[in-house]
């Protein structure tokens, strides 16, 4: 820890690696097996899990950029054997959101320059290509992918192993297991092959397959979609998480050109 700023009261775990001119505040806990990088800041009311890496220069836990925040307590949270590489920036959350806490997940991936927004939660095993720019509270779910120089709308919600090409602006809803991309942004077909290396069967695939037909190419809208394909489709848990996520959309979800659309 030579030339590096440690307030007393941090809790710092085994085996830690701290090196030179990191500063670490006092309301910070750092777990077990981490190495933090050369100048990287990490503020109050940060936890960090595990086996974690955090490259030089980036700053956990600072305060939000979000006038509604009026010095609050709010939290950072990371999970256990997450990478932060050069130049990150992670959020504090808001109390004004209902939330107060910006979360990581396990063996999530961030690459350089990104930034994640108050309230912000990314699951487990994501991976945010360098520049990505979450805005506040956007919701990512386990597995996904968002492409580099990627701008996210405040309360987006991207699904679980959805992969978004880079350069993409999203300002609606990314569906379950669906690749999106272009300018605008629109649905482009099922992420076969990032589902068949996570262990999906065809079986499995083909079920999506079905599910978005019916809620993409019936010529029916999403609601009636939704509706179709609840009725007309037996039972699995691919159309559960599909149509659940659906239902639940705030902003609504990508659309789909066919004229854009690439092969799955």
């Amino acid at each position: 820890m030579e030339n590096a700023n440690v307030h007393p009261n941090a809790k710092i775990g085994k085996n830690v690696v701290i090196s030179p001119f990191v500063t670490i505040a006092e309301h910070v806990e750092i777990g077990d097996n981490c190495w933090i990088g050369p100048c990287a800041a990490i503020n109050d009311y940060v936890k960090i899990g595990n086996n974690c890496k955090i490259f030089n220069g980036a700053v956990i836990g600072g305060l939000p950029q979000d006038l509604k925040f009026q010095g609050e307590e709010s939290y950072v949270e990371i999970g256990n054997n997450v990478t932060i590489r050069e130049y990150c920036t992670i959020s504090r959350g808001t109390a004004a959101s209902g939330k107060n806490k910006t979360v990581i997940g396990d063996d999530t991936f961030l690459m350089a320059y990104v930034h994640v927004a108050h309230d912000c939660r990314i699951g487990s095993h994501c991976i945010l290509v360098s520049y990505v720019g979450l805005a506040g509270e956007t919701d990512v779910d386990d597995w996904a992918i968002i492409g580099g120089s990627s701008a996210v709308h405040q309360f987006t919600h991207i699904g679980t192993h959805a992969m978004i090409s880079g350069g993409s602006f999203l300002s609606k809803d990314v569906p379950p297991y669906s690749i999106v991309g272009d300018r605008p942004v629109t649905f482009s077909g099922i992420n076969v092959v990032g589902l068949r290396r996570r262990g999906f069967t065809m079986e499995q695939i083909d079920r999506m397959r079905d599910v978005y037909r019916i809620i993409y190419m019936n010529g029916l809208n999403v609601s009636d979609a939704c509706r179709a394909a609840e009725a007309e489709l037996p039972d699995s848990p691919e159309k559960r998480t599909i149509l659940d996520f659906i239902e639940n959309s705030k902003r609504g979800i990508v659309r789909y050109n066919p004229l854009k659309s690439t092969s799955e």
